[in-house]
């Protein structure tokens, strides 16, 4: 990292931090699966935020573009995304995450049960790692997750004239829908391992 980095001399910090997370996601992704024998997470995606994009948050929030503003002020400098089958794999990783003895809960933010109003959903923790280093932690479904990232995609599209809240009513409108698909795949799980239990 070159000597002009927002982040000063901690990027290797960052990437050893965002290197340990993922690793206790892995092991608590292998605890799930050995419990439960499925697979509670579809991919698991991180990264450090570049310099142009911190910086330019810096900016918008009104802040010095400054290594403490990063590391401080802001709470995503690290930004790990963890995409589930299931609603209930979300929580039972949460829990799982809350319990790590390295990570302190400083914020969440549960917008699945809480969505949006445009219709996005997922569930948001910062962490913060040793009492030192903050990371922001998304979950989500693959619904959840295909939804938000077909809405990035048409968000930054310019001249769409006076489509605009058609446009916006109809995400919602599939972001309802995708929420109740997900709402019947998680009861037919739930009918399946409770058919599993009674043949055991």
């Amino acid at each position: 990292m070159n000597n002009n980095s927002i982040y000063g001399e901690h990027y290797e910090e960052l990437e050893a931090v965002r290197n340990c997370l993922v690793k206790s996601i892995n092991e608590i992704r292998e605890k799930l699966h050995k419990e439960n024998g499925i697979d509670p997470i579809e991919h698991c995606l991180s990264r450090i935020k570049s310099d142009s994009s911190m910086r330019e948050k810096c900016h918008r929030k009104g802040l010095p573009e400054t290594t403490e503003s990063a590391l401080e002020k802001i709470f995503d400098a690290i930004g790990i995304r963890i995409v589930c089958a299931f609603v209930s794999d979300v929580y039972a990783i949460r829990n799982s995450l809350a319990d790590l003895p390295d990570c302190e809960i400083i914020e969440e933010k549960d917008y699945i049960r809480h969505a949006k109003p445009n219709g996005y959903r997922s569930y948001h923790m910062i962490v913060r790692y040793k009492n030192k280093t903050y990371a922001e932690i998304q979950l989500r479904t693959i619904s959840m997750d295909t939804w938000a990232a077909l809405e990035h995609h048409l968000k930054y599209k310019q001249n769409i004239g006076g489509n605009v809240k058609l446009i916006e009513e109809e995400l919602k409108r599939c972001a309802d829908e995708l929420a109740s698909t997900d709402i019947s795949m998680q009861t037919i799980r739930n009918m399946i391992f409770e058919e599993r239990s009674d043949l055991t």
